[in-house]
């Protein structure tokens, strides 16, 4: 399994902009099994803002995993069923297919509860001998919604993590290695909102908090690792932390 994580600029609210450089980006990338791309990757963090919707964005994911056959990580602002609108985390296959979550923790601090309507449902989704567990930025704070029991191999955040709370990512994501046996595949934005400055940290860490592959900070970039499960298991097999932790159930 080869993951790809696509750090990249977002042009505040303007999707089809996104969408042709982001194109262009991928159009240079090949070989990986999983690209990620960041939080709201088409429009930015626009929690309090309408959310443009001239792009059929599930669509171009969709069409860019049949044409490198490989799987897609991405979020976006989506209105349910129901009305309600989503921060939503698609993961696409290459035959159309996809799972999604819908995040759970919501960045109040912003503003995302008043125009968001939180997850419900905690996914984890397999592709290609990887289980994947599905975050999105905030719930990297929350380690008890993601503790690893023993049903997943990895977990991908997806962010708009500011540059002035960079310490806290690197040490969360660093953290949720360790603590869950896992690779954490985390994938901020770089750039500049109206509200905020992102200078990226995006990054591929082992089991062993050991860093698999990073892009520069403050600069579009990918960075692609492969990523040894058979060598996980051994590690975990070896070294049975999950096995003596403590039992409980998580509400939702």
């Amino acid at each position: 399994m080869r993951v790809s994580i696509v750090q990249h600029d977002i042009v505040w609210g303007q999707p089809p902009e996104n969408i042709r450089r982001l194109t262009q980006m991928l159009d240079q990338q090949s070989g990986a099994d999983l690209y990620v791309l960041s939080e709201t990757f088409a429009t930015g963090f626009m929690a309090d803002e309408a959310i443009p919707q001239e792009t059929d964005l599930l669509a171009w994911l969709q069409a860019q995993a049949q044409e490198k056959d490989a799987a897609f990580a991405a979020s976006m602002a989506v209105m349910d069923d129901e009305g309600k609108m989503r921060n939503r985390l698609f993961f696409v296959r290459p035959d159309g297919s996809y799972d999604y979550y819908d995040k759970r923790h919501l960045f109040s601090y912003a503003g995302e509860t008043d125009a968001y309507e939180a997850g419900e449902r905690r996914v984890v989704t397999e592709w290609r001998g990887v289980r994947f567990l599905l975050q999105v930025c905030y719930d990297l704070r929350f380690p008890v919604f993601s503790r690893n029991s023993g049903d997943y191999d990895a977990i991908i955040y997806v962010a708009n993590w500011p540059t002035q709370r960079m310490d806290v990512w690197r040490t969360l994501l660093k953290a949720r290695a360790l603590e869950n046996q896992c690779v954490v595949v985390g994938v901020n934005r770089v750039g500049q909102d109206p509200a905020c400055s992102y200078c990226g940290g995006s990054v591929i860490i082992d089991a062993y908090g050991r860093t698999l592959a990073a892009c520069e900070d403050t600069k579009e970039g990918v960075a692609t690792a492969p990523l040894d499960m058979e060598q996980q298991n051994k590690f975990r097999r070896k070294f049975p932390v999950l096995a003596d932790a403590d039992s409980f159930t998580i509400g939702l």
